[in-house]
């Protein structure tokens, strides 16, 4: 079985956020990148595929060189290569059409993204892939086990969790529930000295369309100054929740 793992170049999220040129471009300086969490998750599911089905596993991201570091990461943990689709990512119909254009001349039985990148959060990208190559697809997915052709997945649904059965190939959208965090590998010196020998590949972008650019952004409003009210003054705290919470 041969599985691709889309990995995401993110902020770590103890990152401090800025913005530079008027609000249109994220301020690079000072912020540590991380593997989205999502796709870490993604990832630790198909390492474990490897160790106990011998599937090949492959990772890849739509992104500059700035990204080689997270990838490298990724073969520090124990995928087989990596490959870098090397263009500026815009949206995420652009990553998709360029990752639906890589797997098209490159046969994969089970490709992993993360339900959403944890810097954007638009969880579009592994529903448009799938449509894209006209494949299944499953969302949310907390579960997921592969016999031979046939691939079982659980996803999270409003008010419980659904199981599905397809035939691979197929797209996961995977999430904290795949696998948990427990399970997630750190690299070892052994993992980061063979990571140097894999296979790392450049691949030219297929010039897909962009269909929407980024205009500006603004971080949300700083939170409100606390409020104490003595505890035996109960009137007091029903006066702020009714006229200045507008909870009551």
């Amino acid at each position: 079985m041969k599985v691709l793992v889309c990995i995401s170049h993110v902020p770590d999220t103890t990152s401090k956020i800025n913005f530079i040129d008027e609000n249109t471009q994220f301020d690079l300086n000072g912020v540590q990148f991380i593997i989205n969490p999502n796709d870490e998750f993604g990832l630790t599911r198909a390492i474990w595929f490897k160790e106990k089905q011998g599937a090949s596993v492959h990772v890849i991201h739509v992104g500059t060189a700035a990204a080689d570091p997270t990838l490298r990461k990724s073969l520090a943990i124990g995928a087989d290569k990596a490959y870098r689709i090397d263009t500026t990512a815009h949206d995420g119909n652009h990553v998709a059409q360029e990752l639906a254009a890589f797997i098209k001349t490159n046969s994969y039985d089970l490709v992993i993204a993360g339900r959403e990148s944890i810097d954007y959060n638009g969880a579009m990208v592994p529903g448009i892939l799938a449509g894209i190559l006209g494949i299944p697809f499953i969302p949310n997915c907390v579960g997921l086990e592969v016999d031979g052709n046939t691939a079982i997945g659980e996803r999270e649904i409003d008010g419980g969790r659904e199981k599905l059965k397809g035939t691979l190939p197929m797209v996961i959208g995977g999430q904290k529930g795949l696998v948990e965090e427990s399970d997630l590998k750190i690299p070892n010196m052994r993992g980061i000295m063979q990571a140097r020998q894999k296979p790392f590949e450049v691949v030219p972008s297929s010039n897909s369309d962009t269909k929407t650019n980024d205009i500006s952004f603004e971080k949300p409003a700083p939170k409100a100054a606390v409020k104490l009210v003595p505890a035996d003054d109960i009137d007091q705290l029903i006066d702020l929740l009714h006229k200045e919470a507008n909870v009551i």
